[in-house]
């Protein structure tokens, strides 16, 4: 651009205000349209997801975005300002409807939103209205609601409280962070990720890698001899840092928690549809934590209990089981499939919605080809294929022999679980409604963001690989990535403090008097300390309930009481067990 000015010399004249405002932006929005009409021919052929999500901007203003999501990406379609609107059941379903009927009803195969009472009734509402369509929770946030509960642990607690602490400590103190940085090799202890969530397990993950320096740390001469030392604070990062009890309880966090970040970094993507991995993902999970304890019940138990409630309430779904079993990868690896109940419910439920009544029978037909791997299933490419292609792709390759089948199966395998895309785009309407220009109106606004989202994530989805299948296995080792060898970090007290030297971490713990004796209840015993302690890091921990966090998001979960019951704009509130 800097040339062609350049080459036209000094008297170029300016584009005035009128000219960015009006006609530009409005060639800017037809050329982004045009863009758009590939992504409408996938629609109508391989279906879509629509999504919706809510925020509310700097003035106060709630914003609800609507994006479509296929195999083509995903597109900004519009936004609404539902400031004055009472967020009701039936008012929700009229608003969903209305942006439904722009992409056209036949082309949806589902409708992903957050948990909230309201939008789960007017996805109800929907599906009445809609027979052939489904809304499905997001996956994404229901595995963040699971972490959240598993983060209410009360030694989880105080273990993510502890370390909130001394990272802070840390960031705060210039002098302190360049002596952690000279320490660590000038590596970092936070941890951005997508969600608070994963930031928080992240990071203490990186905590935990940096053990051995952060301890060698506060025990050298410069920490020992500055001021800082003997700032109450100081003192209690490293009385933090010294704590067995405190290491022990890093690796337990990490071990509950490493698998469901893994899932939760595998639905929060845009570039490949999930839903034929979310059912398999779960299940490694739960058995990736079962490995990490030795399949010691009594060290995870609880745990498991929240992720069946969640997965059980809200997050399993018919779509998860039919992605699953029309998933070659897994279909044809599992032999026994077909005596798995729930799988099979849910295959039977998802053809009686949405294939006509006439060609039920004949889908019938052709999952026998496909179970025995007959015909074009069967062939030696097809076969060597299975895991080297993403499902959709094997099927569109290799599903011709059953037609009807094939069409079904790549609706399927072509949806998302999430709707992420919709919480991203509200970075993008940040960068725009800036506080200098926040007099925009909300056409303006929408039209500036519909030109810049959607040309970024075409960018975006033009890098990505259509082809390379999902991986699990990090789902299954993750464990292993966070904390080394399962088994490895369990006892803190055992570590030496010099690989010349029979000292260990426990004695000096000990000697300097900063272990604790959680004692045999480990709930009772942290309960107490959070609530009874009036001073130090418990009393800190009760200024982090987790309550208080993102006031500016939509997707705060209620009980479903009334229908005319007002939406509180608040995040991830998680009691939408009904």
């Amino acid at each position: 651009m800097l040339k062609l000015v350049g080459a036209f010399g000094p008297n170029l004249p300016p584009l005035t205000f009128h000219q960015l405002r009006e006609p530009l932006l409005k060639k800017e929005k037809n050329y982004t349209e045009d863009l758009m009409q590939p992504h409408k021919e996938v629609w109508a052929k391989k279906g879509c997801s629509f999504m919706s999500d809510g925020w509310t901007d700097r003035k106060e203003m709630t914003l609800i975005n609507f994006l479509v999501n296929s195999p083509h990406g995903t597109v900004f379609l519009s936004s609404i300002d539902a400031s004055d609107e009472i967020k009701t059941g039936a008012r929700m379903f009229e608003i969903l409807n209305e942006e439904i009927k722009k992409i056209g009803p036949e082309n949806v195969v589902q409708i992903v939103t957050d948990n909230h009472a309201s939008l789960k009734l007017a996805g109800k509402y929907l599906m009445d209205e809609y027979p052939h369509m489904y809304w499905t929770p997001c996956a994404a946030h229901c595995l963040n609601l699971i972490l959240k509960d598993i983060g209410k642990l009360p030694f989880m607690k105080m273990t993510l409280s502890r370390a909130m602490e001394l990272t802070g400590f840390i960031y705060s103190h210039g002098w302190v962070l360049r002596l952690m940085r000279e320490q660590i090799n000038a590596r970092e202890l936070l941890r951005p990720a997508t969600t608070r969530f994963a930031s928080s397990f992240l990071t203490l993950s990186s905590i935990h890698k940096q053990k051995n320096n952060l301890r060698k740390m506060f025990c050298s001469e410069k920490w020992v001899e500055n001021k800082r030392a003997r700032d109450p604070k100081g003192k209690a990062a490293e009385r933090t840092v010294k704590m067995t009890n405190f290491w022990n309880n890093v690796v337990r966090v990490l071990k509950l928690t490493g698998p469901l970040v893994r899932v939760l970094k595998l639905v929060d993507n845009e570039r490949k549809p999930t839903m034929e991995f979310i059912y398999e993902a779960m299940d490694r999970a739960k058995e990736a934590i079962a490995k990490a304890f030795g399949d010691d019940a009594s060290k995870y138990s609880e745990v498991f209990e929240m992720i069946d409630k969640r997965w059980n309430v809200q997050l399993h779904h018919p779509l998860h089981a039919a992605g699953f079993y029309l998933n070659p990868i897994f279909f044809y690896a599992h032999p026994n499939i077909q005596a798995d109940k729930e799988i099979m419910k849910g295959l039977w439920e998802v053809i009686q919605k949405l294939v006509p009544e006439q060609d039920q029978d004949k889908i019938s037909q052709e999952l026998t080809l496909y179970k025995e791997a007959q015909d074009l299933f069967g062939m030696p490419i097809a076969i060597r294929n299975r895991e080297k292609k993403s499902p959709a792709d094997w099927w569109d390759s290799y599903g011709a022999a059953a037609p009807i089948l094939q069409k079904l199966t790549i609706r399927i395998l072509s949806l998302t679980c999430s709707s992420s895309g919709c919480e991203r785009n509200w970075s993008t309407f940040e960068q725009i409604h800036t506080k200098k220009r926040n007099r925009l109106d909300h056409n303006r606004l929408q039209d500036l963001v519909f030109c810049k989202y959607n040309q970024a994530l075409k960018e975006r989805f033009d890098c990505r690989d259509i082809v390379d299948p999902i991986k699990l296995t990090d789902i299954d080792e993750s464990n292993e990535w966070l904390l080394g060898q399962f088994g490895e970090g369990d006892n803190a007290e055992n570590d030496l403090v010099d690989e010349e030297d029979d000292l260990r971490w426990g004695v000096v713990g000990e000697a300097t008097g900063v272990e604790e004796n959680w004692g045999p209840n480990l709930r009772s015993t942290a309960t107490a300390r959070v609530r009874g302690s009036s001073s130090g890091i418990a009393s800190s921990s009760r200024r982090r309930e987790p309550d208080s966090e993102d006031e500016d998001e939509f997707n705060e979960e209620e009980e479903e009481t009334e229908d005319e019951e007002p939406l509180q704009l608040d995040d991830d509130d998680d009691d939408e067990d009904d």
